[in-house]
């Protein structure tokens, strides 16, 4: 096949040449390929995607297993639970602190104006405020443990979150409208992160990307409405037109593909041109020439 197109492309060039009416570029057609990737791991469950099936953008295709991942949400839900009976804990601990905080700062004021009045010892004072000291730093260290089992349950909730992100990413959506150029797993396959799944292109428009020397840089404009011709028989072509939608700032060798013997060392520029293809007579690959004028 790759030779058949080969053979088409010198030929169009060859006519070209030799004819009274010269296009001014000559290339092939291409569209932007997206390949869809698994974004999670696992088993696939279900995977409704064929070759040459015309998929509408937003659809689900594929259901990656997320039975492994539930499991360890369980696992962490539990955790939480486990980690919150610390608080209730930690809570009855401060109620009875503060209440011995309250008796502790009672004597320590009973105790200061007996000793004030000589009717206490200094060292009786000194026991009491020792005393009321070692509660309030209990009352602290209550707080502080508070805190670090408030981090833990935080962090439980974002690896929570980081599985429910995964879940939904097992439900794969088709991204584009576009037709299924080929796939590359079958259902029931284990997939990973990152592993291709299927290959698609919107054909609705292609991009004939040409190749034109400096001297025609002149007549190429962005955004300008060009001719486009592509084969339709062995004699005849089809015409259509085309809008200029990008133009190569520095200069490359002329494809072998497209060259001549008198064109292997020109250098030229590429041209994009968006082609409508409404009636999907345009296929990747073949090829096309243009006239800018």
């Amino acid at each position: 096949m790759e030779i058949v197109k080969l053979i088409a492309i010198v030929a169009i060039v060859s006519i070209g040449c030799s004819g009274d009416e010269l296009s001014d570029a000559y290339g092939q057609f291409e569209a932007d390929e997206i390949i869809v990737a698994a974004e999670t791991t696992g088993k696939l469950l279900s995977f409704d995607v064929e070759e040459g099936e015309l998929l509408s953008e937003n659809i689900q295709v594929a259901v990656v297993d997320t039975s492994a991942l539930v499991l360890r949400k369980k696992e962490l839900e539990a955790s939480i639970k486990a980690i919150e009976s610390k608080l209730a804990n930690l809570q009855a601990q401060e109620e009875v602190v503060n209440s011995q905080l309250e008796t502790a700062e009672k004597n320590v004021n009973r105790i200061s104006a007996l000793n004030t009045e000589n009717a206490a010892t200094a060292q009786q004072l000194d026991e009491v405020e020792g005393t009321f000291e070692t509660l309030k730093r209990q009352k602290e260290a209550i707080k502080v443990q508070r805190k670090s089992v408030f981090a833990e349950i935080e962090t439980m909730n974002v690896r929570i979150a980081q599985i429910q992100d995964q879940m939904g990413k097992s439900i794969i959506t088709n991204p584009v409208k576009g037709r299924v150029l080929a796939t590359f797993v079958e259902p029931f396959e284990f997939t990973t992160t990152g592993k291709p799944l299927y290959e698609i292109a919107n054909l609705d428009e292609l991009i004939l990307r040409v190749y034109v020397s400096g001297a025609q840089l002149d007549e190429v404009i962005l955004g300008s409405e060009v001719a486009v011709i592509f084969d339709k028989d062995e004699k005849e072509n089809h015409s259509t037109t085309g809008k200029v939608t990008w133009i190569s700032s520095k200069a490359e060798f002329t494809p072998k593909m497209i060259q001549t013997k008198e064109e292997r060392v020109t250098q030229v520029y590429a041209v994009k041109i968006a082609v409508k293809n409404p009636d999907g007579l345009l296929k990747i690959g073949m090829p096309g020439e243009v006239n800018f004028n």
